[in-house]
């Protein structure tokens, strides 16, 4: 079994980011995706409490003191970043200028229906920039494990309430990367640790076989 499953995951999906893009991290496990970014692949970090040119490196002692991310996380600025307040963030998430936002999620279904925000009944810190992401952001990966303690996370139609209806694009897991199709999910990528039937197994709703599926690079 996998010992990293995040950073796997990280690196997968850090090969779907392209040079030039503008890009919203969730907290979590998409914070780890820069660390895998191809030298040559310059993208813009987006924080939804309000500055691009969030950096992948450590936070000197100054910026830990003054600067968080979204999850109240310290990170550093690059030189060329820029500080705004929460209205022009969310103008620029709401105007279509994200290209992608990768974010964790409870539970997606294969209608692309994300739900990530709140279990009832539990305490939950607040909903966070994520409804307005899904919306706003051009591609919608979402970068999880497949399953929870055994529970099935990827399933026909999500039980807890929604972030967003239809908005997922991609969902890459341990197992595998998934699109989001009007057919139901596809499974384009396989990671050779596991079997077709065990991920079909490990996945609520049908997996549609690609004819082009191929192993996940590692």
């Amino acid at each position: 079994m996998m010992e990293d499953k995040k950073n796997f995951i990280a690196a997968r999906v850090a090969k779907e980011l392209k040079d030039g893009d503008v890009v919203n991290l969730g907290i979590g496990l998409p914070t780890l995706i820069p660390h895998h970014l191809a030298p040559e692949i310059d993208i813009t970090l987006q924080s939804e409490n309000g500055f691009v040119g969030l950096s992948a490196e450590t936070p000197s002692e100054e910026d830990a003191r003054y600067i968080v991310n979204a999850g109240g996380k310290p990170v550093s600025i690059r030189p060329d970043g820029a500080f705004f307040n929460s209205a022009d963030s969310f103008t620029i998430i709401r105007g279509g200028h994200v290209d992608a936002t990768v974010l964790g999620a409870l539970q997606v279904d294969e209608h692309g229906n994300i739900a990530n925000w709140i279990i009832p009944g539990k305490m939950v810190p607040g909903m966070g920039g994520a409804m307005d992401l899904v919306v706003g952001a051009k591609k919608v990966i979402v970068a999880m494990e497949h399953t929870n303690k055994g529970n099935h996370k990827i399933l026909e139609t999500c039980t807890l309430p929604l972030t967003a209806k239809g908005q997922v694009n991609l969902i890459v897991t341990e197992m595998g990367v998934m699109e989001v199709t009007k057919d139901g999910l596809v499974l384009k990528e396989y990671n050779p640790e596991f079997t077709l039937e065990e991920i079909q197994a490990a996945t609520g709703a049908r997996l549609h076989i690609s004819e082009d599926i191929c192993p996940m690079p590692v």
